[in-house]
């Protein structure tokens, strides 16, 4: 049960990490000038998407016991 409860709430952030990869790549393929300030704010999302997935992974087996 533990298990499929980490799994879900680490699907989220995955999602996130995907789609703003996706929307980097097509976005710096449409405008390569501003690849700099394009990867600044990927590198950013990714982080908060970790933070919530690391958060996740800590909260869930304190709350199940």
């Amino acid at each position: 049960m533990l298990v499929i409860i980490m799994f879900m709430a680490t699907i989220g952030p995955s999602a996130i990490i995907a789609a703003v990869g996706y929307a980097a790549v097509m976005s710096v393929g449409r405008n390569p000038s501003a690849a700099p300030r394009i990867l600044l704010a990927m590198i950013t999302a990714f982080i908060f998407a970790e933070v919530i997935a690391i958060l996740a992974l800590i909260t869930i087996p304190n709350l199940l016991k």
